[in-house]
């Protein structure tokens, strides 16, 4: 399928770009197990991100009942304009980043590397069912990464109270034109919320961020340092421990200790 991706683009007089983050996926065996990890049904609205020459669009329409694409490429839109004319077929071009999603039920994206967390973290704030979305290899096994282990880290925390993740499959380098330079793996995703009561967002998301900014350091070190808490440091909840071995739910009484204890002045920002 190289050559055919090569001759679009040759076709088409584009070049990929590497600002856009453009590797195609030229392996239509990965395509359709990408789509059908989806479990899509005849009553599905679908939102694609990026879709390129349309070898995951192409899967996807044979199933769903609407799909909703979003690219960025101005010299991709005309060509999927004349490629995909159905009335239950939308093709926005728009930076997602910068677009108010409309309803979906399903996503499904092979996800320019470069905005893997804010498209994530983008699409966790929408109500949808599932997503099956490709990253990068090693952004990944940090999404699943479990406490204890080397790739936990802010990202596993902050992911884990907003979706249940899947692992599934990996891709190779090679089955992209032009290939990247690492692997990707795709994943897949439940939108939930956590088992434990998150009383604000906001301060959970900053006081993680500071933990894992002195991720070395104890606990009640990492928050002297953030927050200057002084007398409070020998009764901080697990103050001996590291954050890379604290659950979720451990970090949230963290968190409700300093909003009960702390000077709000200095957590609430």
């Amino acid at each position: 399928m190289e050559e055919t991706v090569k001759s679009r683009l040759k076709r088409l007089g584009i070049y990929p770009s590497q600002s856009l983050g453009q590797n195609f996926l030229k392996n239509d065996t990965t395509a359709r197990r990408i789509v059908e990890a989806a479990g899509l049904s005849s009553s599905d609205i679908v939102l694609e991100i990026g879709p390129g020459f349309g070898v995951l669009t192409d899967r996807i329409v044979e199933k769903a009942a609407r799909l909703i694409m979003v690219e960025k490429d101005e010299s991709l839109i005309g060509y999927l304009k004349g490629r995909y004319q159905d009335e239950d077929i939308e093709v926005i071009k728009a930076d997602v980043l910068e677009l108010d999603l409309p309803p979906f039920d399903k996503v499904i994206s092979n996800l320019p590397f470069s905005i893997s967390s804010p498209v994530t973290f983008k699409l966790l704030q929408e109500d949808f069912d599932r997503g099956v979305l490709t990253y990068q290899k090693e952004f990944a096994q940090r999404m699943v990464a479990e406490p204890g282990g080397e790739e936990y880290s802010r990202l596993s925390v902050m992911v884990s109270t907003l979706a249940e993740l899947e692992m599934l499959f990996d891709i190779s380098r090679h089955d992209f034109y032009p290939p990247p330079r690492v692997d990707a793996s795709v994943l897949r995703m439940f939108p939930s919320r956590p088992d434990f009561k998150m009383r604000d967002e906001r301060i959970f998301s900053e006081v993680v961020k500071a933990l894992f900014n002195h991720r070395r350091k104890k606990i009640r070190n990492s928050l002297d340092i953030a927050y200057d808490i002084r007398d409070k440091k020998e009764e901080i909840p697990y103050g001996e421990r590291r954050v890379g071995n604290l659950s979720p739910r451990e970090i949230n009484e963290v968190v409700n200790y300093l909003m009960d204890n702390a000077d709000h002045s200095i957590v609430d920002g």
